[in-house]
Parts: C-alpha cells; structure tokens; sequence
C-alpha cells in the first residue's frame, strides 16, 4: 500500500513526503476555486474513518501517534483532510493514488483483467511500464534498486501493490523470483546497466564484470520464460550487440515437458521518430520465444519492421513544444531554496493555469486530459556567474563561445567542456535528456528564459504526462527523469508487441 500505519513506520521521511503531497494537491484545488480551507484543530469521526481508509491509522488512538511524527504538518493536514471530504466533488479520483483502500479496489480489478502481462526490471521511474499500461498491460512486478525510483514508481502505479514493486539488487532475488512472479508472463521488459564497451581487445567484452547485472537480466529471463522480451540499452553497446545476441539465442528454458529457445534481433531506435519532443537514440533488443514466433508467425525483425513502419507516421516535434502552456518562472538566486516553493521560482505541485492539451504534443503525451496540477515545475538554482552566461548566449550556443570568454569558469578546459554550457533550440528537438542533470543542468539551457530546464519540462521532454509525479529530492527527479524511456517511444513498441500477445 501507498502509507504505512502510523505506529509502523519504516521510513518518517517517506511518510511525511506523502503527507505533504496530500496537503498540496488539497490546497491547490481550493486556491483554483478561491476557497480558503478553514483550519481544524481536531478530527472528526468522518476524519478518522477517511484516514482509516488512507492506511495511517489502525484505530482512533493512532491520531497522538499521527501529530507526533507529523508535528509541523499536523493541522494542516487534518484540515486538508477535513476540507476533502467537505468538497469531494472538486476532486473526483485526484486524491485516490494517496488511499489504501481505493487503491487496493483497483488492484482487485486489476488482477481479474486478462491484460497482457509484463514483469519490468531496473524499472527506475516507470517510463516503460507507463508506456507498456497506457496500451492496456498489466505490470505484474517491478523491481529497482534505488529508493526513490521504487517511491515515485509505487505512487504513479496504483494499480500494482506496493509489495509487488520491489526495492532490491536483482542478484539477490533472481534465484526466487518465483516468490514474486506467479503468473504466465507475456513480456519482460528492462534496460540493465552496462558499463564496459570500449575493451575492444577483449574476445567477450560483455562479460567484463561491470556488466554483471545484464548477466542477471539473462538469468531472470531464462527463470520467467516470457513469451517476448524487450531489452532497452545506451548506443554505445552496438559494440557487443553480437555478443549479446549469441547470449539469447544461447537460452534453453525446460518448462512443463518442453524446451523453450528465443529468437533476436536489435536495432538503434530514435525517440524523435516515436513523437517524443527529443533526438534520442537508443539501442532496442527485442527476442521471441520459439513457439509464439511459430503459432503467430513473428519474428523480431517482422517486429522491429512494424515500429520503423508506424513511426512513418509520426510528427516530428521541436522542444517549444514541450515547453508551451506552462508557466514562466525565474531561477533561484539563493542558494538552499531549490527544495522551496514560491509563486516565482515554481513548486513541486502547484496549480495549472494552462491548457494541458494546448498543442498537439501536450495532447498526445497527456492523452487528451485536461489536468488540474502541475507536478515538479520548480527552477534550479544559479549562481551570478552562470545568470550571465545564460544571459549572453544564444540557442545554439555553447561554452567556446567568445562572448562569455571572459566568465567562463572552465575556458581553459573547453576541449573537455565543450558542452558544459549549451543553451538549446526551440526549434529543434531537444538534445538527450540525461541522468548528468542531476549534477547540473547547464547543458540545458532554456531557449529564452534566464534559466535550465525544469524537471517538469525535462519530463515533458521525456514524454511523461504532466500528472506523473517525481518523488524525492529535487535533484533526484532530474536522474530518474533522465534514466526513464522515453514513454511514447515504450508506448508505441508495446503497441506492436501487443497484436502478437
């Protein structure tokens, strides 16, 4: 579930997280509808029931345990609480992802559907799962190692238990996963980590101990027998894709009386060419079991053929795109104040003034919703130096540009840093969104305003819709943001893989 029983706690700074988060998405639908939430000092029985219902409490005396470990946000809570109940109406399902019991009803409904079926390793955020879900799978486990992807992957998934979206190194639970998967898997889906390409002297560079967690990947697959597999990895493991083909084509799975072979084949996909505001190219492995490719007379390069085909189709789309209908915010001066929220320098839920469909990109990442909320708009930080660079350069731009050769703090190391400032087009495709902006986001900068792009608009960049919310610290968002697939490029392979499921 979403929360844990007050009086069972694993983790007070992920509580008070989604404490914050409720208090957030309550207040800014009163600010929209200019309704000022009157304050309680007390919950009612209604409230007790409503918080019953949410899983903080197990029973009425729970609420001293609830001010103590919320303290600060204690009253502000209850009145949020109180206020909710008093204007469910303005709300509709908007609070439902914050509730045990709502959630655990859609799991319910969820479990009895015959969806296609997929398991997601190194699933960071979600951007497969979300794209694989929005053409209509059903993500049976998940499983990532970092905390804060496992926290922002269990919040935008409310279909899937908490307990099935595991925090966990894959090489301690590959040998038993059949504790964790029970059902007939249709699709496995991850992108393992692969960190040694360039040992070309080496006769087997993917075996180079660095790249130990795709051995594991190998190993899940083999445990799983999933009729298809999808394999998502960065451009630069072409130089051991034959290898990584010999590795599946060296699978024999015994299940039930037969041997199960795979079939594979690769390409080098570009998120630009899936509708995703971006020029981002990734390596795709996609296998198929033997006897599916038999009955359904598939192989992969039939499926690889079939994408490439559908993306003919595709718009192509600039970065404006992505950064239209959102509101104009300045960068904090003040360090400290990134984790601040200010009508100015933004919020991490703040109210939509916009239109979220206002163009055609919006439309087709937000799929036609018009939402309420803003998630994770907030401006970095920038320091007096990095103002005036941003200031003086133009899209197109970067750090050897003469005009800022007087401040350039690393001019002497330009043959390195050469894009260590790089202010982008609007009227291009945004370079690749990168985990590295988590470090710093000067190769990002916004085409016309005085700063870098914000998580949101790198999300958006990313194709996540505007109500996938990051969790964590802010800097953290901007690495699970550029880890994720992009989800309109996951959302359209998924569509081809599905005709064959």
């Amino acid at each position: 579930m979403i929360f844990e029983k007050v009086t069972q706690l694993t983790s007070k700074e992920e509580f008070i997280e989604k404490i914050l988060i409720y208090i957030r998405l309550v207040e800014v639908v009163a600010e929209r509808n200019g309704i000022k939430i009157p304050t309680v000092s007390a919950p009612s029985e209604e409230m007790i029931a409503e918080m019953r219902d949410m899983g903080l409490l197990d029973k009425s005396e729970d609420v001293k345990e609830l001010r103590k470990i919320s303290s600060v946000y204690y009253l502000r809570f209850l009145s949020a609480v109180s206020f909710y109940l008093f204007h469910k109406e303005l709300y509709g399902n908007q609070l439902d992802k914050l509730n045990n019991k709502k959630r655990l009803l859609l799991q319910k409904q969820e479990s009895k559907s015959n969806k296609p079926r997929m398991v997601d390793f190194f699933a960071g955020a979600g951007g497969l799962s979300c794209g694989f879900t929005q053409v209509g799978f059903r993500v049976c486990f998940a499983n990532d190692f970092e905390d804060v992807c496992v926290r922002t992957y269990r919040y935008n998934h409310p279909e899937l238990p908490a307990n099935s979206v595991l925090k966990e190194d894959i090489r301690k639970i590959v040998d038993n996963i059949d504790d964790y998967v029970k059902e007939d898997i249709d699709i496995v889906v991850g992108g393992p980590p692969c960190q040694s390409f360039s040992s070309a002297n080496q006769r087997r560079i993917i075996d180079d101990p660095r790249n130990e967690l795709y051995k594991y990947y190998i190993e899940a697959i083999k445990k799983i027998c999933p009729k298809f597999v999808l394999m998502e990895n960065v451009k630069g493991m072409l130089s051991v894709a034959n290898q990584v083909v010999e590795d599946y084509k060296a699978i024999r799975i015994e299940k039930n009386g037969k041997v199960y072979t795979y079939d594979v084949s690769y390409r080098l996909l570009n998120a630009m060419n899936f509708g995703v505001a971006q020029s981002r190219e990734r390596l795709i492995y996609l296998a198929i079991r033997d006897d599916i490719a038999y009955s359904k007379h598939v192989t992969p390069e039939v499926l690889f053929h079939e994408i490439e085909k559908a993306c003919e189709n595709n718009p192509h789309y600039n970065l404006q795109s992505a950064l239209e209908c959102i509101k104009p915010l300045d960068a904090p001066r003040i360090k400290g104040m990134t984790e601040v929220d200010d009508e100015k320098t933004g919020m991490k839920i703040g109210i939509n003034d916009y239109d979220s469909c206002g163009n055609d990109y919006l439309s087709s990442i937000n799929q036609g919703r018009n939402l309420q909320y803003v998630f994770n708009h907030k401006a970095r930080y920038c320091s007096d130096v990095n103002y005036e660079i941003f200031r003086r350069l133009e899209p197109g731009e970067d750090a050897t540009n003469p005009k800022i050769a007087d401040i350039m703090p690393y001019a002497r190391r330009n043959n390195i840093f050469k894009d260590k400032y790089f202010k982008l087009y609007a009227d291009r495709p945004c370079r690749t969104i990168t985990a590295h902006l988590k470090m710093d986001c000067l190769s990002h900068i916004h085409p016309y305003q005085i700063r870098s792009l914000t998580p949101r608009e790198a999300a958006r960049v990313q194709s996540f819709p505007d109500d996938y919310l990051f969790l964590g610290a802010y800097l953290k968002t901007y690495m699970q943001i550029g880890n994720a697939v992009p989800v309109l490029m996951a959302k359209q392979i998924a569509n081809i893989i599905k005709r064959y499921i």
